[in-house]
């Protein structure tokens, strides 16, 4: 049986570009503390860091990928999504 292990996330925190290297802080979601109902907090969980030539390639896998989920009709396409305003940290 192999060593691997499957980590569940909710999403990217944030991006960065440190020492030549793509870091992605990955995300996942918990209640808040004061237990109202806003919206939940983002928790840090891993941190992902690849050099860009493989932020590219994950690039064009993920597109590639999202590409078959709208053929499949299980994504559908939107209007284009808006840029972000914030920098890269």
């Amino acid at each position: 049986m192999s060593d691997e292990k499957e980590i569940y996330v909710d999403g990217i925190g944030k991006v960065h570009f440190v020492g030549g290297m793509v870091r992605f802080d990955m995300v996942t979601l918990k209640p808040n503390e004061d237990g109202t109902n806003r919206e939940p907090v983002p928790e840090f969980k891993q941190r992902i860091i690849m050099p860009p030539n493989g932020l590219l390639g994950m690039y064009n896998t993920m597109k590639q990928f999202i590409d078959q989920l709208v053929d499949a009709g299980v994504l559908r396409k939107t209007q284009k999504a808006p840029t972000p305003k914030k920098k890269l940290h």
